[in-house]
């Protein structure tokens, strides 16, 4: 698969730095790897069911620890896009609306 163009939104930078050590540089690590396989074998896809997603981006979600990595992929234009770094539970996507209003 051709290196995707990898969007992390200026949140995501800000959030990282308070995670606590030992799940900063593995979070890191995730992110740094979408770009080369956005669909990791430990990610799934998020359930956007009344959302508004553009057509061609498809939104997942990638679990470290109690942490939850969300994004979007989308492989025609071939990029992903780092929308939210979120302390589980609870993380409801209450947000999430006003996420995805940038990705087309």
């Amino acid at each position: 698969m051709t290196r995707l163009t990898l969007l992390i939104e200026p949140e995501v930078h800000y959030a990282r730095k308070y995670l606590p050590g030992n799940v900063r540089q593995r979070v890191k690590r995730a992110i740094e790897s979408l770009a080369q396989e956005p669909r990791l074998p430990d990610s799934r896809p998020l359930d956007a069911t009344g959302l508004d997603v553009p057509p061609r981006v498809e939104l997942r979600r990638l679990q470290i620890d109690r942490w939850r990595i969300v994004y979007a992929v989308n492989d025609e234009e071939h990029w992903v896009w780092v929308l939210a770094i979120r302390r589980r539970p609870p993380y409801n996507y209450e947000d999430l609306e006003e996420r995805i209003g940038g990705l087309e």
